[in-house]
């Protein structure tokens, strides 16, 4: 049975962007730079086009406005992007708390 790599990937991509997103003000633009250019590489080696064309936007979007608040809608974009080619077994809602049960007994 061969091992499929996409949610390694996904997960690697996904720790990438979350961690420019944690980083900004603290990263020089040309380590985001840097780090836009392996993403897109890795987006297109495994054919996520959206990945790809967004780390290509916000490349391009830095190289004209600096790395302003436009960073973060980028970056959300791509997470959306990334989230929505993982498989629905790697994505488990939270389930909804049940009602605390009273712990005394009730009087009529």
């Amino acid at each position: 049975m061969r091992h499929d790599p996409l949610p390694a990937i996904l997960t690697d991509l996904m720790r990438r962007v979350d961690g420019l997103a944690n980083q900004r003000g603290h990263l020089s633009a040309p380590r985001i730079q840097d780090e836009l250019d392996q993403i897109r590489h890795i987006a297109r080696a495994f054919h996520l086009d959206a990945v790809e064309g967004l780390a290509a936007m916000l490349d391009s979007a830095l190289s004209l406005h600096g790395l302003g608040p436009i960073m973060l809608t980028y970056l959300d974009l791509m997470r959306d992007a990334i989230v929505a080619e993982m498989p629905m077994a790697t994505i488990i809602p939270m389930a909804p708390r049940a009602a605390p049960v009273a712990s005394f007994p009730l009087r009529a």
